[in-house]
């Protein structure tokens, strides 16, 4: 299986992994991890956060929010719909509060919980926008997080600039997208392969 075909894969888990279980998600992650610009243990950590911030919300508030939580590189990203103000602003303490979270980005809605139509939707934008990072090919796609609530969809990852403004006109262009959010942290810009020496010719 080649590089693109896992990128692939990796692009369409949103959508297939309720057909097909652990085992396309399986192939989804490996892809993911083998392209991420994360430390391994930044990897893991982000993983927790997600989990502990998803049990206190739901310990605190139960059915009565949707809320998604997105940890890339510590950072936190909060999608999804709150009640209230004052509900969306308790759900970004409750996050605050977990180990090792260095920024929130608190992009809930008041209003009611979304359909399953209407997240099945967003489910469809974020793997079209995905597929069409890797059709594009001027970046690597896996080096870009992309989350979609309501149509909007929210970019996150380690990028350089230029990437970060490839990746938002890829996802700016796609069919479906009522706006785009930057949630990147920018990097410097990679180094360049150093030219290759020519060959010494042979002694005489």
């Amino acid at each position: 299986m080649n590089k693109r075909t896992l990128l692939l894969l990796a692009a369409l888990v949103p959508v297939l992994s309720g057909c097909f279980g652990a085992a396309a998600v399986g192939v989804g992650a490996g892809a993911l991890v083998y392209a991420d610009r994360r430390q391994a243990e930044t990897i893991v950590t982000d993983e927790g956060i997600e989990i502990r911030s998803g049990n206190r919300i739901s310990e605190k508030f139960g059915t009565n929010t949707h809320v998604n939580v997105t940890s890339y590189n510590r950072t936190v990203l909060l999608t999804g719909e709150a009640p209230d103000a004052a509900a969306k602003a308790e759900v970004e303490r409750l996050v605050a509060g977990v180990a090792h979270v260095k920024a929130i980005s608190n992009e809930l809605r008041v209003a009611a919980p979304s359909s399953l139509s209407d997240r099945s939707n967003d489910s469809y934008i974020t793997s079209k926008v995905k597929a069409r990072f890797i059709d594009a090919n001027q970046f690597a796609a896996n080096h870009v997080k992309v989350v979609t609530e309501a149509g909007v969809v929210y970019l996150m990852g380690l990028v350089t600039q230029k990437e970060a403004t490839a990746a938002v006109e890829v996802a700016r262009t796609t069919a479906g997208v009522q706006k785009v959010v930057r949630v990147f942290e920018i990097i410097a810009d990679l180094p360049a392969a150093p030219a290759k020496q020519d060959a010494a010719p042979p002694a005489q």
